[in-house]
Order: structure tokens, then sequence, then C-alpha cells
């Protein structure tokens, strides 16, 4: 069975292995999924990620970051753009999450970019999800 939106279980898998308190995740990969990993590893929300090769598709393996008291540093992270309703923003109506605290992780013509990045690129595109 194909799933509608595997973003949203990329996004979803990573709330809730953070609730659970796991120290990693597995996922099946895609170049999304990698590009919107790296924007969270350059961010400092999750450790490190690395992609497992198998016959199929492939793993990719998410190694989730705590803080001293064992709590996720991810606090939220949600899906904006949806298939059945897509978010496009111009390069001057980039949405701040928590007023700078958060990040927006956008899908630009330069490549999957934070809001910060896109602001500084002059870019906008779709916006894939929110986290702080």
């Amino acid at each position: 069975m194909s799933m509608t939106d595997p973003m949203a279980d990329l996004l979803t898998r990573i709330r809730n292995a953070g609730m659970a308190g796991h120290a990693k995740l597995d996922i099946p990969s895609s170049n999304l999924k990698v590009a919107v990993t790296t924007v969270l590893k350059d961010l400092g929300y999750i450790k490190n990620f690395k992609t497992i090769s198998d016959n199929k598709q492939g793993m990719l393996r998410i190694y989730l970051k705590y803080d001293d008291n064992q709590t996720p540093v991810i606090h939220e992270i949600k899906r904006v753009s949806t298939p059945g309703r897509r978010v496009y923003v111009g390069k001057g109506e980039i949405p701040r999450v928590k007023n700078g605290l958060g990040a927006s992780i956008l899908s630009t013509s330069k490549g999957v970019l934070d809001d910060v990045a896109a602001r500084k690129a002059e870019v906008g595109g779709e916006v894939i999800c929110t986290v702080w």
C-alpha cells in the first residue's frame, strides 16, 4: 500500500520517537527526507543521521538530540504544506516561527533551505514544515 504523505510520516516518527525517549529511529529514505534531515542537523535539532543502503530504497537512521534533563530538543514539529493543500510563499512572506526561536523549512528553487537561508538567498517556495 502506498503512502499518501511520506513527509508527514517522517515528522510524526521524529515526534513520537522524541516523546518515547528513543535514541535513534529508522525510516525509509528519499531525497527529500535526506534534505530535510540535513537542514534539521544544520539547525541543531538532531545529533546526526546516516543513510543505510539495502536492496530496496534504503533506510535513513536519525539520531535524536536531548538536553541535560533528557527532554527532546524538538518541542514541536508540524507539517504545513500537505498533498491536499500546498502552501507557497514569496521571498517577502516567509513565516517566522516563535518570533525567530524556531525555523520554517522550505523547498525552494535553490534546494531545501531553512527560513533564514531562504531570506538571505531571496527565494520563496513551498513551506514543508515548522520546527522549534
